[in-house]
């Protein structure tokens, strides 16, 4: 430790890492050993030889030799290198914060001062060469060449940013981007082309800042408590980890005034403000060149109307004009650069802090807010600060703007102006309110959204379940009435964008007016001449900008200020207490673990779910743990973790843990690193693992061996694959104390008693260790050093198994229950050591993942993705039989890692991928589509009538200008003022009227464009979800729906406004100076490569970016779910490394494109301001042919051209970069869809299957096209009322069956016929209604219990109570505060595993067909409940046919008939008993079982 934290301010570096130095490729050291040991050998080796060398030349004195050239270059050279370190200290003191930077070159340079002063006494006391100095300089060279070898490697693996060897000229231009711009026009750009991030905007420079100041913030507040309370929205029965889990929402209590509040505005302000202090400088001269062209304008209408002026002067005002026009647009671009940048700095802090923090808030704090809404801070909120460190310098320019135009205009106009004052002050109001309104309807619509989120999450998790039980359209309905209520938000929304657009647009026209008004009609002899009304003109265009932000600006302030709310309560949530549990390294003999009266409960103010526990475990003892399901079995490991709230008591933890979690968690990576989790790579170590834990067999299975790439959330591993690399993980990290929380469970009997023997019992790999084991497996418990009993949250016995049979207590009448039945089929050869014991049942419960198949994660099930992806259906349980086990030793892991050639080939889940080249018009046109024609046509009629009466009104304007002057004033004023206010009328009535239909247009659009997404994603069949990763999914309908809904119409509102603006402004210089045809196309021509070059590039990088961004959410949504793992082996810090790694990669993309947008409108501008120059020039050339009116209407105009061509390129690529979130929304239409749901023509009878008769002919069945079949030729015929029961080792297709009998996968040959008909002829949903399914995940969506019984709303409340009473579950039903109306949590958390199979089991009592499959359902039940459901089975379903894949054979032994699955073929068929006879497969499988 103490190195590492020298090397880094959080110690975060190692020291040093085997994976990086020794199991690689291409070896190294890590930068810390670098830095200390590397630098120091040379140093400490010239130190320790220098007293003994020192004496030895002061006594051997050989005589003096004269200075060389050679001594000369020798001493020059030591001092250079002692300079050389002066400056890396000096450097460091600026620049490095680590210790290390500051010891490291010291001691190396005080050691050169030694070896130079070395070098001369040498020479002085006559040594030629010297046998010590060669030594050190030999090995200073062989230390320093490692280093440089490293630092090359690094300059070679990163593409540094060109920025900073940029001449001042290419950075003020922004020249230095133009290679990659270049190379993106000439092909797409790739992640490999993409520059590193410059050393100051990567996260670890960032986030520590920040967590810094936010900890010393937060730290104030600590001082008086903010009080929170997780205040439950229902009171919540607890669940069997006694996890509360339905969302609580955070009620801060108001502390009162003169407590303080830890704020995050401060806190960024501190981090960031410096940087972005630069910025107001720029700004300030910025907006004082914005006032040089009106003035300058001035100068040139009065050098027109001067006909003596010499010539010169009119040249010197369009060079003026040009150079002001130029300067203003660097100086703007270095501004937003700034902005920009600390813009991604932000996100960039705020990201790596709610990640920090995710991984440290207590469960109550995390239940508070589910992943979606962490997720949304990272994305939605993060993204807020972002485009506002863009806007925030508007709150004191805007004002500033409007004061020097008012100065200026008062100049011009005098006392009139107040009339133009008064008209925009009416507005500010106006505004006001309406941002307020705005911000009340967003904070609606997050809500939704929210919402909608979640429930997406939701479908996408438990997509399975929805296909089997055919309830996609009761979710589809769910998700459309939340979305229902988005959109009636949104429409409010649209109807106030449209009057704000309004109010926007009208204001500088009514300005103008009023003032033009005023001003000619309180004096006769106030002439409006071509100076005054266009220098006013151009003056109020200035304040036409301000005045639009500054309504732009308070909204923005106004959703930052609701995102840093959000933020910061998420920030002050409480972290779990470090020091509640000791951990310290095993030194006493007391114990491994040693508790002492401690008392837990979830969050603080909960009442305790485990009272006053106290045990001590011995060092390297077995416990079990066992109990009810709900006793808290589970909740005592969390404890021991530290990850409950420790009301009182005492609890040590001797050294390290590693803990194996009920509910297996896995990363998306690949199995080896999932086993090896970060440690060092040890093979002879890592085979004896994964032989240990019969991983073996499934290795061999794997595509490409351990190094196949696991999906998200395990998809293409079974549940007990799962459980098992969960287990060899732990037992990978050879810690001091293990925690298994019922691993047993969701594995086959036969692996779960070799893992018990070869891993966790007496004799295996961990015979030496601490282990505390939950089970429910009875027959291991003989085997075990002590036995903790428990009930309510309380220890109720404890001590070995004999001497709790002998106490005759609670668990000796536990024991003899389930063990009388089995007492008849005692095993003969069981092992000597239970001789005399009872052999019960081999029970695997209490697992949240039953046998085969798939896991459960947050209780939600997973898109399972078994066999598509792999040769064989996954099952729990590997391949394991006694025969192949022994013979299965591996020489190297070499064997395990198939072929490279095959690895390439075989990706499991695809990435989020980005399209290239131009976005196809195609997608504008579905847009329109989408929109509706009509609309879309309509909209754009008006903006013409729009352009054409605003041009009308300034040429009317040009008109009254260049009126004669008579006596002193104008003749027609009252007929020119009057044409001149119905033209502004009149395009105010056509601004308001395409508002309104792009805005109404948009929300169709939303509406169509979302209905058709979730129609088509239900519609996808199974193989979809299980090669798209749910991040990929949920990007979708967050991500781009929220651009559709929100982003598209606004955008495209400003895109048409610039289009017509720009076309005007052309029309109005051409017809002042037809000249101009001459330069303008060539101009338009430059114009339109520059932007063509740009969008090439800037599009590519916009969906790099956008591709970058989804491992950021995944890996994000994985930390989440597998937290408590990650704080079990204390991985923190390698997760945020990686975390901080994914977001550098996401900004590594965003930092060009917004470099690439200054860039562009760099360039743009240019083109702009020779317009300018133009203009101005052919003005001055044709000075005298033209009137002043002229001259002043196409030089107002040409100031105004740059901001139009900037607007109209940024609004393009926009437009193009958002309409990408159509495309991505359609690319789903385009996908693969499942059978019709329903088909009239081949509907059965609504009382079909009768009778139940299931026939498979010569079925079979595939995953891909390109793979085998996992069933072949299927010939059986299940008579109606038959209890049939399947059974196979792992990956003989039983679970394939099932498949194939509901149609997630289609008939690759053959048919199923029930009852006469040919499922494959009958729609899906007119098929799954009919058979139901008892799966293996129990899986309960948010929302009432009722509706997860009956989410159609078909049956009865008496129907749905005696459905419950009937799976056991009426007690606890009616005991709950809302009985049926009970909120589950996501992926029903609040009910204990065991609780959410028998809500399955009442699902299928309330359908009550004909058929029912049981997929091993019994799996997370303790014995009680077992029993239980299988009685109903037997009692309720009499008159079904049931047919069961079982994992136990004892729940089949009365069965009429059994199928014996292999390789996808039916081996064996008959009753049971006569199979055992056949002394088959059955037999040995029942053997294994302890059956017979």
């Amino acid at each position: 430790m103490g190195i590492e934290s020298l090397c880094s301010a959080d110690a975060s570096e190692p020291f040093w890492d085997w994976n990086l130095t020794w199991h690689t490729e291409n070896p190294d050291f890590t930068q810390c050993f670098q830095n200390t040991i590397l630098v120091w050998i040379p140093c400490i080796y010239l130190w320790a030889c220098f007293p003994v060398y020192f004496l030895y030349l002061r006594c051997h004195d050989r005589g003096y030799i004269q200075m060389s050239n050679l001594n000369k270059a020798k001493t020059a050279l030591g001092l250079i290198l002692w300079i050389v370190c002066w400056a890396d200290l000096f450097y460091s003191f600026w620049e490095r914060s680590q210790n290390i930077f500051l010891i490291s070159p010291t001691v190396l340079g005080i050691t050169m001062l030694l070896a130079t002063f070395l070098i001369q006494y040498e020479r002085m006391k006559g040594v030629q060469s010297s046998g010590v100095m060669t030594i050190f300089w030999l090995i200073s060279l062989l230390c320093a060449t490692v280093i440089f070898r490293s630092k090359i490697i690094l300059a070679l693996n990163t593409k540094p940013c060109p920025e900073f060897s940029a001449s001042f000229l290419s950075r003020i231009t922004f020249w230095w981007i133009t290679g990659l711009m270049i190379q993106g026009y000439r092909r797409p750009l790739e992640a490999k082309d993409l520059w590193s991030l410059n050393k100051e905007d990567t996260s670890e420079e960032i986030v520590p800042g920040l967590a810094r100041n936010w900890a010393k913030e937060w730290a104030k507040t600590k001082r008086q408590p903010l009080n929170i309370l997780y205040s439950s929205k229902k009171q919540q029965k607890s669940d069997s980890n006694g996890d509360v889990t339905e969302e609580a929402e955070a009620l801060i209590i108001k502390p009162s005034q003169k407590n303080y509040e830890a704020s995050l505005f401060k806190v960024l302000y501190k981090t960031f403000g410096p940087y972005f202090l630069m910025s107001f400088l720029f700004k300030a001269a910025h907006d004082l060149l914005m006032f040089t062209g009106p003035e300058i304008l001035k100068l040139l209408i009065n050098f027109v109307n001067d006909k003596h002026a010499p010539d010169w002067q009119g040249y010197f005002y369009t060079g003026l004009l040009f150079v002001c026009a130029c300067l203003q647009t660097l100086i703007l671009h270095q501004y937003f650069h700034i902005c920009f940048v600390t813009g991604m700095r932000l996100k960039t802090a705020i990201v790596g802090v709610i990640y920090r923090k995710a991984l440290v808030i207590t469960n109550s704090a995390r239940k508070t807010s589910t992943v979606g809404e962490i997720v949304n801070l990272m994305s939605v909120d993060a993204q807020r600060f972002m485009d506002l460190a863009t806007y925030i310098n508007m709150i004191w320019s805007a004002p500033l703007q409007v004061i020097l135009a008012l100065y200026l205009l008062w100049r011009n106009l005098g006392p009139s102006v107040l009339a133009g004052v008064a008209v925009m002050i009416l507005l500010v109001p106006i505004n006001a309110v309406m941002a307020m309104k705005t911000k009340t309807y967003q904070k609606a619509q997050m809500k939704s959204k929210d919402n909608r989120i979640k429930l997406m999450n939701e479908i996408l998790n438990g997509i399975k379940v929805l296909k089997l039980y055919a309830w996609e359209l009761a979710f589809r309905e769910k998700v459309l009435e939340i979305r229902q209520k988005e959109l009636k938000v949104l429409k409010k929304s649209a109807y106030l964008a449209a009057m704000a657009t309004f109010t926007w647009v009208c204001a500088p026209f009514l300005v103008a007016l009023s003032t033009f008004a005023v001003y000619v009609k309180i004096d006769k002899n106030n002439v409006l001449d071509a100076q005054k009304a266009f220098v006013s003109l151009a003056l109020f265009n200035i304040l036409r900008f301000p005045l639009n932000m500054l309504p732009m600006v308070i909204s923005s302030i106004v959703e930052a200020s609701v995102s840093l709310k959000r933020l910061r309560v998420f920030l002050s949530h409480e972290e779990l207490d470090p020091d509640s549990i000791i951990r310290r390294p095993t030194t006493d003999a007391e114990g491994s673990i040693i508790v002492k009266n401690a008392t837990f409960s979830w969050s603080r103010n909960d009442p305790p779910s485990l009272n006053s526990i106290n045990f001590t475990v011995p060092e390297g003892s077995l416990i079990a743990v066992v109990g009810q399901v709900g006793c808290g079995k589970s909740s005592l490991l969390s404890a021991l973790l530290g990850e409950m709230d420790k009301k009182e008591g005492h609890v040590v933890v001797k050294g390290s843990v590693a803990y194996v979690p009920q509910q297996a968690w896995v990363q998306n990576a690949t199995l080896k690193d999932n086993i090896i989790f970060g440690r060092e790579m040890n093979e002879s170590r890592y085979k004896r693992v994964i032989e240990a834990c019969a991983l073996l067999p499934d290795i061999e299975i794997l595509p490409t061996g351990d190094r196949t790439e696991i999906g998200e959330k395990g998809v293409n591993l079974s549940g007990g694959q799962k459980q098992r690399v969960s287990l060899a993980r732990a037992v990978y990290c050879n810690a001091d104390v293990y925690l298994f929380d019922d691993p047993l469970s969701a594995v086959d009997a036969h692996v779960g008693k070799h893992i018990f023997e070869k891993v966790i019992g007496p004799k295996g790999i961990l015979k030496n260790k601490t282990r505390v084991l939950v089970t429910h497996a009875v027959n291991y418990l003989p085997q075990v050093d002590t036995i903790l009993v428990m009930s309510d949250g309380k220890i109720s016995e404890m001590g070995s198994y004999q001497e709790l049979l002998k106490q005759d207590g609670a668990f000796a009448e536990f024991l003899r229950t389930y063990a009388n039945a089995e007492q008849s089929m005692e095993n003969s050869d069981s092992d000597p050591s239970l001789e005399g014991t009872i052999q019960p049942l081999e029970t695997d419960a209490n697992s949240p993942s039953g046998k085969e198949g798939k896991p459960v994660e947050n209780g939600v099930i997973v898109n399972e993705a078994p066999g598509k992806l792999m040769h064989r259906q996954l099952s729990n349980s590997s391949t394991y039989s006694r025969e192949t086990g022994k013979s299965q030793h591996h020489s190297s892991t070499a064997e395990l890692q198939k072929p490279l050639a095959e690895k390439n080939s075989w990706k499991l889940t695809e990435a989020d991928t980005a399209k290239t080249g131009r976005v196809k018009a195609t997608v504008y046109w579905d847009y329109m589509k989408a929109i509706g024609l009509f609309i879309s046509f309509l909209s754009i009629f008006l903006f013409m009538c729009n352009h054409v009466a605003s041009l009308a009104s300034n040429y009317w304007l040009s008109l009254w200008t260049d009126d004669p002057v008579i006596n002193g004033t104008q003749q027609y004023t009252n007929v020119r003022l009057g044409v001149y206010g119905a033209l502004g009328i009149s395009q105010g009535i056509a601004v308001f009227g395409y508002s309104m239909v792009v805005s109404i247009g948009g929300i169709f659009a939303s509406r169509h464009l979302h209905l058709n997404l979730l129609h088509n994603v239900l519609r996808s069949p199974m193989s979809f979800f299980e090669r798209t990763p749910s991040g990929n999914l949920v990007n979708r309908f967050s991500k781009e729906i929220d651009t559709i809904d929100s982003t598209i119409p606004p955008i495209i509102k400003m895109f048409m406004g610039s289009t017509f603006n720009v076309i005007g402004a052309c029309i109005i210089i051409l017809l002042a100076t037809p000249i101009a045809a001459v330069i303008i196309p060539p101009l338009g021509l430059v114009y339109l490569f520059v932007q063509r070059f740009y969008v090439a590039t800037s599009r590519q990088l916009k969906r790099l970016e956008s591709v970058s961004r989804s491992p950021v959410y995944s890996h994000f949504n994985e930390t989440l779910l597998g937290v408590s793992v990650i704080r079990a082996f204390e991985e923190q810090k390698r997760f945020i490394k990686q975390n901080d790694m994914k977001v550098d990669e996401n900004q590594k993309a965003y930092y060009p494109s917004i470099v690439a947008n200054r860039w562009l409108a760099v360039r743009l501008e240019f083109v702009g301001n020779c317009i300018v120059l133009f203009a101005a020039l052919f003005a001055v050339i044709a000075r005298n042919k033209l009137s002043p009116g002229l001259v002043g209407l196409s030089v107002s105009y040409s100031l105004q051209i740059t901001a139009y061509l900037n607007w109209l390129v940024r609004m393009s690529s926009e437009l193009e970069t958002n309409i990408v979130a159509v495309e991505r929304v359609k690319e789903y239409a385009e996908m693969e869809k499942e059978a019709e749901w329903s088909i009239e023509q081949t509907a059965p009878a609504s009382t079909w299957p009768e009778e139940g008769k299931v026939e498979f002919r010569g079925y079979g069945l595939r995953y891909r096209e390109d793979l085998d079949l996992v069933l072949k030729n299927i010939n059986v015929t299940i008579n109606g009322g038959e209890k049939i029961g399947i059974v196979g080792r792992t990956g003989a297709g039983k679970s394939s069956l099932t498949l194939g009998l509901f149609r997630i996968n289609e008939a690759a040959e053959g048919e199923i016929i029930i009852d006469g008909i040919n499922i494959a002829k009958i729609g899906l949903h007119d098929l799954r209604f009919k058979i139901t399914i008892i799966p293996q995940d129990p899986i309960l969506f948010s929302g009432s219990l009722r509706m997860n019984l009956d989410p159609f709303d078909q049956h009865s409340d008496e129907d749905i109570w005696r459905s419950l009473e009937l799976a056991h579950l009426k007690n606890f039903v009616s005991a709950l505060p809302d009985k049926l109306n009970h909120e589950c949590a996501e992926g029903g958390e609040n009910l204990s595993v065991g609780q959410r199979q028998l809500v399955c089991l009442a699902r299928a009592l309330l359908r009550k067909s004909k058929i029912l499959v049981l997929d091993e359902a019994t799996a997370a039940v303790d014995l009680e409940t077992d029993n239980l459901i299988q009685s109903t089975i037997k009692s309720q379903f009499e008159e079904c046919t049931v047919l069961t894949i079982a994992h136990r054979l004892n729940t089949i032994m009365d069965y009429t008939r059994v199928l014996v699955l292999d390789r996808g073929e039916v081996v064996e068929c008959g009753s049971p008993d006569s199979l055992l006879q056949e002394k088959g497969i059955f037999y040995s499988m029942a053997k294994d079982s302890g059956l017979v």
